[in-house]
Formats: C-alpha cells, structure tokens, sequence
C-alpha cells in the first residue's frame, strides 16, 4: 500500500517553481498524494488546475487546514517546489517543523540539506520522524567515475532532453514509460532529478547534486544497473536543463553518461525566455537540435511539444510547421498521446516493434 503525502506547493502550483508538485500530481507510483497546500487555490480540485480534468485531488490554504480537512494524518510532507536558489525560505521552516510536530514524515527535494540542519534533526527525534533529502548525495567514495562498460550494451536507450529547465521532459518520458510498458516492452526508466526519485522511479540520481567529476559515471552507473538487473528492451533517461543552458551542465553529463541511441526533444514555443533567465533569450528548436547532434553520436528522433500558453489551434499549427520544417515527427503528449514517438523509435530500433504484444496504430 503507497504511503499517503501531502504536497508544500504555497503559490506555485501550476507554475515552473512548482514542478516537483505538478509531476507527482499526474504521476506518483511511490505515494498516494491526498492534497496539496497552496492557499491561492484552496478550496479547487488539483487536476482541474493542472489538465483541466479533475482527479480528486484538493488544495488546502494551510497545514492545519489539510490536517483539519483530512480523515487521517498523512504519511509525508512533500515540499513540493524548486526554486532556482533550491534552499527553504524562512517563513517556511516552521511549517517543515509544524509537519513534523504532527508525526509526519519529511520529504525534501532542496539543494539545502534538512539533516543537516540541528533544529530539524532535534525535532525529528522528539516526533519519531524521519527526514528524507532527496538531492543529498552518496559520499565520494561510493561514488562512480565513467568505466566504459556502457559502450558494451546492445539495448536501445532514449534520452528526452529539452531546450530549457521545466519543460516537461520527465512529464513526457513517464507517459512514453507506461506507452511503451503497455504495448509489452520492457522499459527501464532512468530518472535524473528530484521529482523523478520522489515518484518512485526505480534507477536514478539527482545529477545536478553530483560533482562535475563523477556526473558522466553516476549516470552510467544507473543506466547499467537498470540493464542488468532488467534486462530492459529499451532504457528511457530523463533529460535536465538544456545542453545550450548557460547555467548548467547536467546535460552534458546525461548524454556522456548514458550513451543515447536517440534523443526526444521538448520545447515551448510560446517561451520567450529561459524559465529562470529571463535577460536570456530561448533557443530556437532548430539550434538545439543541431548542437546535440554536434555534441553526441545520437540523432533527435521526434519532437514534443510544452503547450504553454497555446491555444489548440497554435499547437496544431506548429507542429504542421515543425514537421515540415524539420522533417521530424512532432507531438504534444498531453493532448495526442505517444503514437509518433513510438513509430519513431520502431524506424530508429527496428527490432524493438518485433517485441511487442501490440501493434501500433498510425
């Protein structure tokens, strides 16, 4: 039986900040989430936000509320949000403390860590609870460094990277995961950041809580665990950032780390931007496309899009443009579902459709 949680998302449910909450929303097989703390949305239906379908799922305005509102204390405490910072604001740390006080266990996805903070290991022993920091490293000795064994492996693997931070790459490799688990593949899904570990992904590493030094090996270390122990007929990577960011590297270690036969690329067409950058400018599908294929061995497969900000008449239309632009399948698979991306991956890795129990329909 899942555990149940309660997600910390004050003011940013919906939005880039609020990721972590978002992906465990439309997805947790680690925790059944019971409500969602954002008091600028107390009172609506979490789903109905988020898809505009609604699942059940209330926002409360405060912890009190939730623990008044629900039939039973949850198990967890989710801090649902990454700020760009990654450390807990101040007005904040009384209600990671509150959360505790009432027996529930904590769950931390921060760059900041609660374990070792002195107030919060003083309280988690008085309440008998226990503090989970996801993004908190192994120590370097239990650490990996690039081995090459990766080289050796004959089974496809699939990294969806992105043209920026929170665009929906773990959105869209969860749904191709459970695509691709339903037509009969077996599918090893290789998570890379914070919401992807609290979501239960069984293979993963916070790659941007790894130094430079061991990135590329962690994240191959992961992909050959996930073949060995599975012996999958496809590995899924999540990508993080953008191989074009000007502010991180995780990317860089993604690709070297895991080796893509292929890559899926995501983008907003509507982000004028970058998320946590606004003096920078976003780049242009084209560019990026273009640089990983410079950078890797792997060629960019198939396009998905983020419909930020889109009307469904503007998605329609770029994708129209992007396929006949870039001679690429492209998608949103919120709305359209993963058809084309598997068709995409079958012409890449033709003995993958061999595999299935079910055939595509195009």
């Amino acid at each position: 039986m899942k555990k149940t949680a309660l997600i910390y998302c004050e003011n940013h449910f919906g939005t880039m900040d609020g990721k972590t909450a978002n992906g465990l929303i439309r997805s947790s097989g680690k925790y059944q989430i019971v409500g969602v703390i954002d008091r600028s949305k107390a009172g609506m239906d979490t789903g109905e936000v988020l898809e505009g379908v609604k699942n059940g799922i209330p926002f409360f305005s405060t912890l009190e509320d939730a623990v008044g509102s629900l039939t039973s204390i949850p198990n967890q405490f989710i801090y649902g949000m990454a700020p760009s910072e990654g450390f807990l604001k101040e007005n904040e740390r009384n209600i990671v403390l509150k959360a505790m006080e009432y027996g529930m266990n904590v769950v931390n996805p921060l760059h900041e860590f609660f374990t070792a903070d002195e107030e919060f290991i003083n309280a988690s022993i008085k309440y008998g609870v226990e503090i989970v920091d996801v993004r908190k490293p192994p120590l370097k000795k239990d650490m990996h460094l690039f081995s090459g064994r990766i080289l050796a492996i004959d089974t496809p693997v699939v990294a969806v990277l992105g043209t920026d931070s929170a665009v929906g790459k773990r959105t869209t490799s969860v749904i191709l995961e459970a695509a691709l688990l339903k037509m009969g593949l077996k599918v090893a899904f290789v998570a890379t950041g914070q919401t992807g570990l609290i979501q239960g992904a069984k293979y993963g590493v916070a790659i941007d809580a790894i130094p430079s030094q061991f990135m590329t090996g962690e994240i191959e270390n992961e992909v050959m665990k996930a073949y060995t122990n599975d012996q999958p007929d496809i590995i899924l990577v999540e990508g993080q950032g953008a191989l074009s960011h000007p502010a991180y590297i995780s990317s860089c270690g993604i690709i070297r780390g895991s080796r893509p036969g292929a890559v899926i690329i995501q983008h907003p067409p509507k982000r004028e931007n970058l998320g946590d950058f606004s003096f920078m400018k976003m780049p242009t599908i084209k560019s990026e496309i273009e640089l990983i294929e410079n950078f890797s061995s792997a060629k960019v497969i198939a396009i998905t899009i983020n419909h930020e900000n889109m009307s469904d008449q503007e998605i329609t239309d770029v994708i129209v443009e992007y396929e006949d632009q870039l001679n690429l399948p492209t998608t949103d698979v919120l709305k359209y579902g993963c058809d084309k991306l598997i068709a995409s991956i079958f012409e890449t890795f033709p003995l993958l459709k061999n595999k299935t129990k079910k055939q595509l329909v195009t």
